[in-house]
């Protein structure tokens, strides 16, 4: 039996964490094991909602639930599943740090005032170490051909 490549065996571990509410559980869930209804009171969706997001991370094995009494706790499988949004929290500071600096860059050219020259960032990053920003100044625009006395010769 033939294995699907790693490559996608990560775009489907990707899109079972591509829902709101999965990631929300995930969040609350890092600060330890959590009743059904305190993640109910949390997340303020239905009971049958959260019943559904809670097996699909479950069934993912990135969740573990145990019972203790009438009570179902749900708990992270593992520390890396926390150092993943972790991860993922550093990446959005970086990404939504740059384009404040893009906004305000603009705003000051819609303004008047001379902007510093518009850059786009790249994350120059190797394993899940902190992000570094690069920048890539923009290239230079062409200069407008210079305008012509009399009629156009090709009209």
């Amino acid at each position: 039996m033939q294995h699907p490549p790693l490559y996608q065996v990560k775009a489907e571990f990707f899109r079972m964490l591509g829902h709101p509410v999965r990631i929300r559980v995930l969040e609350l869930l890092q600060g330890g094991p959590l009743p059904v209804r305190d993640l109910l009171a949390d997340i303020g969706i239905e009971a049958s909602n959260l019943s559904q997001q809670l097996a699909i991370l479950r069934r993912s094995g990135i969740v573990v639930s145990t019972r203790e009494g009438p009570t179902v706790l749900y708990a992270l499988a593992g520390g890396d599943v926390a150092d993943l949004l972790r991860s993922a929290r550093r990446i959005l500071t970086v990404l939504l740090t740059d384009r404040e600096g893009i906004l305000d860059q603009l705003r000051q050219a819609e303004t008047g005032q001379e902007p510093l020259p518009i850059t786009f960032p790249t994350l120059a990053t190797a394993g899940m170490s902190p992000p570094v920003l690069e920048t890539t100044p923009l290239p230079a625009a062409p200069a407008a051909p210079a305008a012509q006395d009399g009629p156009d010769p090709s009209a």
